[in-house]
């Protein structure tokens, strides 16, 4: 029988979430050990395509010991300066990092935990859960309805559009990963179809800052002046943690994108996916009524929040910008879409990720498999959970803020946390 590992805290993923647990735990000297799936540092980042930029400008690294201090906090990291950071800070803050080892099991034993890994069992007194938020990729089920002939594959799987064979390409889905994409596939020529989805688009820039400034100001700030829309408590249902971010884009030095826009440049819009039929791709007949809802999801929510927090505040700002009426739409959309007579021989699906805690053997997940708990403490003793969506509030995955729930939870590990 195999003898196991003993060690106070297991950390079980090495992404921002985990490194920032591990530089609290370190500085509060409790022993641990941060296990991490992948071969090489850099989390999820190393999942996204060649001319991926951080959505997020360089002002929002604010993770312990790792804050943006140079001479363009407005500007944006590509993919590759975003992993090198990483691959950095690991070794800068000492977390005990233990790289090509993925957590198979995990069960209650002997009042703490028994982990099974590739690497070996672990008999832990405390567990954060660290692994992210971009674990397994959703894909319709309609997907097995088109022709195997089709190259089909997730935004997870994108890298670049010589990857795709040649020939027309559908994006389904129009979150920060479908636009971008759809982007990347126009600058290299490729005639494009999207399936318009409800995600709302953003300017980049409101009221003389990036618009993510504001966002970030009434996370950290927002309840002082009573303005609570970005704390989990005020979501209006458990689903809603799940809601994507607005679309914009840190490429070309950041800009909006928008949807009609990309229809103008010749992308081919349609609704939102719905099926197959006899290999034919049906979409929703409203894309009138789509593009319109995506317009205004701004005005609905962030802007309120930004105007109510530079009012109560009392910043002196610009004042709010009032959008250009835009009635522009496309000859036709068509609710139905054959991809051989359309010449489309790949679909990429932008349709966003779901949790993955599959290796618990612990009832702690709630229906949409989130670990019930309370600013990171879940409802078993000893079990922690760290960059999640909504964790506490709505930046809690970000490089901006996951930090501060690291904190706490390390905080509460010691017996420092309330």
């Amino acid at each position: 029988m195999d003898t196991a590992q003993s060690i106070n805290t297991l950390v079980i993923g090495a992404g921002q979430a985990g490194l920032a647990t591990s530089y609290w735990l370190t500085r509060h000297g409790v022993e641990h050990q941060v296990l991490e799936r992948r071969e090489d540092l850099g989390g999820a980042w190393q999942d996204r395509w060649d001319s991926f930029y951080l959505n997020t400008p360089n002002f929002s690294f604010m993770l312990p010991a790792l804050t943006y201090d140079g001479p363009e906090p407005d500007a944006f990291l590509p993919r590759d300066a975003v992993i090198d950071l990483f691959r950095d800070y690991a070794p800068r803050i000492s977390a005990p990092v233990r790289l090509g080892t993925e957590v198979t099991r995990m069960r209650r034993a002997n009042g703490g935990f028994s982990v099974e890994t590739t690497g070996g069992r672990f008999a832990a007194q405390k567990v954060v859960l660290a692994n992210g938020a971009f674990q397994l990729p959703r894909i319709p089920a309609a997907s097995a309805g088109l022709s195997p002939h089709v190259f089909q594959l997730h935004s997870h799987g994108y890298r670049n559009p010589q990857q795709l064979p040649d020939g027309a390409v559908l994006v389904v889905g129009t979150g920060q990963s479908g636009g971008q994409i759809t982007e990347d596939l126009l600058a290299a020529g490729r005639e494009v179809h999207l399936a318009v989805s409800s995600r709302p688009e953003a300017p980049r820039r409101y009221r003389g800052q990036d618009v993510f400034h504001w966002i970030l100001q009434v996370n950290l700030h927002g309840p002082e002046y009573g303005i609570n829309g970005f704390q989990v408590e005020q979501l209006p249902s458990p689903a809603a943690r799940f809601m994507c971010n607005p679309l914009v884009s840190g490429n070309d030095g950041g800009h909006s994108i928008r949807v009609r826009e990309l229809g103008r440049r010749g992308v081919r819009l349609h609704g939102r996916f719905e099926g197959t039929d006899d290999g034919v791709l049906t979409f929703s007949d409203d894309l009138p009524e789509r593009l319109a809802m995506v317009e205004a999801g701004f005005g609905q929510r962030l802007k309120l929040m930004a105007d109510a927090y530079i009012a109560a505040a009392g910043i002196d700002a610009p004042p709010p910008e009032t959008p250009t009426a835009d009635a522009w739409l496309p000859a036709e959309s068509g609710a139905r879409l054959d991809l051989d007579a359309e010449g489309i021989t790949s679909v990429i699906w932008a349709t966003g990720y779901g949790l993955d805690f599959s290796f618990l053997d612990i009832p702690v997940l709630d229906g949409w498999d989130y670990p019930r708990h309370s600013r990171g403490v879940t409802e078993v003793t000893g079990l922690y959970a760290v960059g999640l969506p909504w964790l506490t509030r709505h930046a809690s995955a970000t490089l901006a803020l996951v930090g501060d729930d690291a904190k706490f939870v390390a905080g509460h590990i010691t017996g420092l946390g309330s």
